[in-house]
Parts: C-alpha cells; sequence; structure tokens
C-alpha cells in the first residue's frame, strides 16, 4: 500500500506528524528518496509534490494520500474525499495591489492580468463573477508577480495576509476556503489493499477524535457518587466501577481539555479525590 504526502510545504510536516502518531513512521531519513518504508509492514509513503498528489491517487500509483482541497479541486481528478483534516487551513483568494483605490470586487471595473499557480480554479472564478481578466499560469511565487510587471492582480493561497501585506498587496474577495484531506482512489474498495486501507482510515479518524481530548480518573464515596457523576461531561456516559474493600467507586469520564480545569473545579467541589488526568491517542468510533 502506498500513501503519497508532500515533499515540501506547510502540509508536510503536519502530514507526517498525522501519519506518525497511528504509528505510520518512516524507516529511512534520506532526503533523495522518493519512496520510503515505514514501520507499518506492506506500507509505503510517497513524497511528491503536493498538486501532483490528486493525480497520483487518481491513476493508482497510490491508494491514498494527503493533500489540500485546493489542490484536488484544481487539478479536477477523480478521487474521493475520504478524511478531512485539521490542519492546512486558509484561503484562496484575490488579491490587488494596496495602492489600487478599491476595496471589494464590485470596484473592480478595468481589464486585470491575474497570476496564478490555480489556473483552473481561477478561470472558473472569473467566469462566474464575470471579471474581464486574463489568466497567468505560473509555478513560482505569485506575490512579486505585480511589483514584476507580470501581472495586475494575484490569485494565491491565503493564511494571515502577512505575506501579501510585506508584497504590498492586499485581499479583496475570497474565492474559497482550503483544507488538508485525505483522499483516495475511486476504486480502493475493491483493491487487494482494501483491508489495510480501511484499517489506516480508521486509525487516522481516531487520532483526530482524541485531539484536545483528556481522560479524568477520581474516586468517589458512595455518598458522593451521584453528585459527581451529574457535574461530568462524556462522550456517553461516565464508566463507574466498586472499589474492592470500599465504599467508594472509581468514575472514568472523557473532557474536552478547554473544559478541563471547570470540569475538575466541579468534580472536586462535587466530592471527587484523587483526580488523575491523562492524555488520550485515539478514539475508535
Amino acid at each position: 500500500m502506498k500513501i503519497a504526502v508532500p515533499n515540501k510545504g506547510r502540509l508536510q510536516q503536519p502530514a507526517l506528524q498525522l501519519l506518525s502518531s497511528v504509528g505510520i513512521k518512516p524507516l529511512s531519513s534520506d532526503e533523495r528518496a522518493l519512496i520510503l518504508p515505514t514501520s507499518w509492514e506492506g506500507v509505503q509513503l510517497v513524497l511528491t509534490r503536493t498538486e501532483d498528489i490528486p493525480s497520483l491517487v487518481e491513476n493508482g500509483a497510490a491508494e491514498v494520500g494527503i493533500t489540500g482541497i485546493d489542490y484536488v479541486m484544481e487539478s479536477r481528478a477523480d478521487v474521493e474525499e475520504l478524511i478531512k483534516l485539521d490542519f492546512g487551513r486558509a484561503r484562496i483568494s484575490l488579491a490587488v495591489p494596496s495602492s489600487w483605490d478599491i476595496d471589494d470586487l464590485s470596484q473592480l471595473k478595468r481589464e486585470i492580468r491575474i497570476a496564478t499557480k490555480y489556473y483552473n480554479i481561477a478561470q472558473d472564478y472569473v467566469r462566474r463573477k464575470g471579471i474581464n481578466a486574463k489568466i497567468i499560469k505560473i509555478s513560482g511565487a505569485a506575490e512579486v508577480m505585480p511589483s514584476l510587471g507580470a501581472s495586475d492582480a494575484i490569485i494565491d493561497v491565503v493564511s494571515t495576509g502577512t505575506t501579501l501585506k510585506l508584497h504590498g498587496l492586499k485581499e479583496i474577495d475570497k474565492i474559497m476556503d482550503t483544507y488538508a484531506v485525505v483522499i483516495g482512489n475511486k476504486s480502493w474498495m475493491k483493491g487487494e489493499e482494501a483491508e489495510r486501507i480501511n484499517l489506516v482510515l480508521t486509525m487516522i479518524k481516531g487520532a483526530l477524535n482524541a485531539r484536545g481530548k483528556k481522560m479524568v480518573f477520581m474516586n468517589v464515596s458512595d455518598k458522593d457518587l451521584e453528585r459527581v457523576i451529574n457535574a461530568l461531561p462524556a462522550m456517553l456516559a461516565p464508566a463507574v466501577s466498586k472499589l474492592s474493600k470500599s465504599d467508594a467507586w472509581e468514575v472514568i469520564t472523557v473532557v474536552e481539555e478547554v473544559y478541563l480545569p471547570e470540569v475538575i473545579a466541579k468534580a472536586a467541589s462535587a466530592g471527587a479525590r484523587d483526580i488523575v488526568v491523562v492524555g488520550i491517542e485515539k478514539v475508535i468510533r
């Protein structure tokens, strides 16, 4: 089984970290290698350009891949979006020189040249919005094109907007949101690796489900049990088990980390003691 991952860029490290969290770790650190064996027997990583991953997966060179939804749409590859991931969030926007006296698309009345690596997305966008524009396809940094005189505006990925400002540009319209996704070949369920792929997907979902959650253990006396349980959140309901040689109970629950201080305070106030908090690696649903 082959998993295509970015060989560089903003999605590479989060993608490798996600795979590592489910136990899929490269066994080689050779930067020249394009196909790497992993700690999972029979699973290899294919390191390639982020924008090429949809086409590789579509054509069966890799069964699954991690890329941006923007590259999936740009490539128009016939692939299946299997898991929406929690990283790589950004937006694709139209940006013009800050010196232009316009703040939104409705004020754009002139014909413009737009430099972008998102040629198909840009073509669809200007057609849909009725913009009189010439699309210039590039493969390098779009931000420098207006200052070089190669274009009037750009369509590019924007995270914070800092890079645009550094190059004297400003956003005037958001085209789409983008994020990282796990994609699969449309026929993956019928292939020889279907069982292994399904296991990988299950483990990835489990790792994502566990993010931001903590497991909390506590001891509670008979007289305080009902009060403590009523104070606790849980995925379904807190787990309760009788302690041996005692009139007390062990209560276990799962808590969103952001609510942890409040939950601990309420539980302790209700009578819980010996409270232990541990991390959760995976939640399989």
